[in-house]
């Protein structure tokens, strides 16, 4: 069921939007905030913003905001009520469930659990499984060849789908559950051309159990066991609203313990890669189950160790064709070692041909750092040849660059100059030039993101030509700005900003909608005698106006106190004269909107002399495009603006 919302309250009460983000990124203070390199993408200068004092994160670089609930929704991919509960665990606080709740949440809330539930149905189906003739003689017969024994089966859940069209549809039907639900779960197809008939997904297959990282079963990768070349050797479940391949490892939940206690997590390829690891002893190993490494599964590793070792095949075209992922293991702070097996040998057929003592053995002697390990990679092609020697520089230095830790970058420039017989000025030059590219493109994207952030989302493209209104919106936005960052704030000794700002607009209507229901939220809580500050609409039900709200609220830049406490140079702050602030963004907006009504007056005047219409209607509108562009001007007059147009 749904939490109660008295758990919410308390939740959000307790909830310390520093201490949670720490557990995942090391902040840094840099004036009245904490910075860090943002856990949702990747970058080498710190855009994350995470405020104590308000309670809230910003990242202005991919623009992800929220509190500290919204903050483990985004970080572990979970939903609201999740993070609840995993909130509320870290802080020892009890969970009661909601009473009152909408259908909508109740239907949201039922339809994700109910997939958690058919998909274990599934995982348990499987496994039955292999106590069946059929799967005794084929599934189980397979997985003792390869040495996994019961309670290495039992561990990861494996199991064997039955070779028939609709086994698990059946049994899954029989046990109460939908098509609807069987089919959004991945586990069984439509059959084409007939829309009525289903089929199972998985058939005649050994199966492999993909976890989350609390241990529910989320999807399954499936090997088939014949020498039927039509049919692919691997398949695996499709993207669902609790699987996403991209933010998961294979393995994860069996590593995550092993990992932290090593310090050091090994990556393979294949679901039989991890078993065979854990038959020889090696826990702290996770796969990316044939796909190509992604960003979010770097991150995942990052929340439980700073160290990778990536286990290679003995396939030198192979190794090759995969040196990117070393390179992003880098760019997200990761220290990386690579080791190589045997020519024609992966890590699940090395494991059980020479056995668990001599296996770990060979990880322990022939790890070796990127480094070593990319030149050694190319080297011998590279002796021969100038120009591939020059290529495989450039290749080393690119590696190094994505190193965002200084003092590793100078260690790792140290020894690629030894290993490549290089002065290391000449690495450092090299590297100088990627990093000048880097600064100078850095400093234009946050001279842009710093003067118009904003204004480039609303600025027409070259097919939309410029228009009034959408200058209108920005303004409009610097007048809710005021209002939610300033509105309880005095204007004059009777008069708050929030009074004013609403008295000089009360006739005007927001452009965008979520800026109207923000306005509105405010006047709701004026009428019921809240002055609203910004933390009101911070624990609002919402999310995209919580979301604007930080924006509104959040500067990436500030001036550092020093200027004024140690240097004495004082600066002029728009807060200090909130009545000329407030004053000139009224004047602003009013500006825009007459322009707006100056441009559609000349059109009806137009069209009026167009059709020939009577004078008197033309002097009408005459008149009134008038009286518009006298109030234009005397606006124009009060902000100093000497030429009108």
């Amino acid at each position: 069921m749904v939490i109660s919302r008295a758990t919410t309250e308390k939740v959000r009460d307790r909830a310390d939007i520093e201490e949670i983000v720490s557990d995942y990124v090391p902040l840094k203070k840099k004036g009245q905030n904490l910075w860090a390199c943002c856990p949702f993408h990747n970058e080498k200068s710190p855009s994350f913003s995470v405020s104590p004092a308000k309670q809230i994160y910003k990242c202005f670089g991919c623009g992800k905001a929220g509190d500290p609930i919204q903050f483990v929704m985004d970080i572990e991919g979970i939903g609201f009520n999740e993070a609840i509960r995993q909130l509320a665990k870290k802080y020892g606080i009890e969970i009661e469930e909601e009473k009152n709740v909408t259908p909508e949440e109740l239907q949201a809330y039922n339809e994700r659990e109910s997939l958690y539930i058919v998909l274990n149905y599934a995982k348990d189906f499987f496994v039955n499984n292999l106590d069946t003739e059929e799967g005794k003689s084929i599934g189980l017969s397979y997985f003792k060849e390869r040495g996994f024994d019961r309670q290495t089966i039992e561990k990861f859940d494996l199991g064997y789908a039955l070779d028939g069209w609709d086994h698990l549809l059946q049994s899954a039907k029989k046990a109460g559950h939908s098509e609807e639900l069987l089919l959004k779960s991945g586990l069984i197809l439509q059959k084409e051309g007939d829309a009525s008939r289903y089929y199972d997904r998985f058939r005649g297959r050994v199966t492999f159990t993909i976890h989350n990282l609390s241990g529910k079963a989320i999807g399954f990768g499936a090997r088939i066991l014949t020498q039927d070349k039509k049919q692919p050797k691997y398949i695996n479940s499709p993207e669902t609203e609790v699987y996403h391949k991209s933010d998961i490892l294979y393995g994860i939940f069996q590593a995550k313990k092993s990992i932290r206690e090593k310090d050091n997590c090994y990556l393979v390829e294949g679901y039989t890669d991890v078993i065979s690891l854990h038959l020889a002893g090696i826990e702290n190993v996770v796969a990316s189950s044939g796909t190509s490494l992604t960003e979010n599964q770097i991150k995942l590793i990052k929340r439980f160790t700073d160290n990778i070792t990536v286990l290679y095949d003995g396939d030198a075209a192979g190794i090759r064709a995969s040196l990117r992922g070393i390179d992003m293991i880098l760019e997200g702070g990761l220290n990386v070692k690579a080791v190589v097996f045997p020519e024609g040998e992966d890590p699940d057929s090395y494991a059980r041909k020479v056995g668990s003592s001599a296996f770990q053995s060979y990880l322990e002697n022939n790890s070796q750092d990127f480094i070593s390990f990319k030149i050694s990679l190319f080297a011998e092609e590279a002796a021969k040849d100038p120009i591939k020697q020059a290529d495989l520089v450039k290749q080393v230095v690119a590696s190094i660059g994505k190193i965002p830790d200084p003092i590793i970058r100078t260690v790792y420039i140290q020894q690629s100059a030894r290993l490549l017989h290089m002065e290391e000025e000449i690495i450092q030059a090299e590297l100088n030039k990627i990093f000048l590219k880097e600064q100078k493109d850095l400093f234009f994207k946050e001279q842009r993101d710093q003067e118009a952030s904003f204004i480039e989302d609303l600025l027409p493209t070259k097919e939309q030509p410029t228009t009034n209104s959408k200058l209108i919106e920005i303004q409009e936005r610097e007048m809710l700005r005021l209002l939610v960052n300033y509105g309880f704030e005095m204007v004059s000794e009777e008069l708050h900003v929030c009074q004013y700002l609403l008295q000089e607009t009360g006739d005007l209507n927001f452009h965008i909608p979520v800026y109207e229901r923000i306005l509105n939220i405010y006047k709701e809580a004026l009428s019921e005698g809240i002055l609203p500050q910004p933390e009101y609409f911070l624990s609002h039900s919402d999310p995209e106006v919580k979301k604007e709200v930080i924006n509104l609220i959040t500067r990436k830049y500030e001036l550092s106190n020093l200027w004024e406490s140690r240097f004495q140079i004082f600066t002029h702050h728009e807060a200090d004269d909130l009545a000329k602030t407030v004053y000139d963004s009224i004047l602003h907006l009013k500006k825009r909107v007459l322009k707006k009504l100056l441009e559609e007056a000349k059109v009806k005047i137009k069209e009026a002399e167009e059709e020939k219409a009577d004078e008197s209607i033309i002097t009408e509108r005459l008149s009134i495009y008038m009286e518009l562009k006298k109030y234009q001007v005397e606006i124009d007059k009060q902000l100093g603006i000497v030429i009108s147009y």
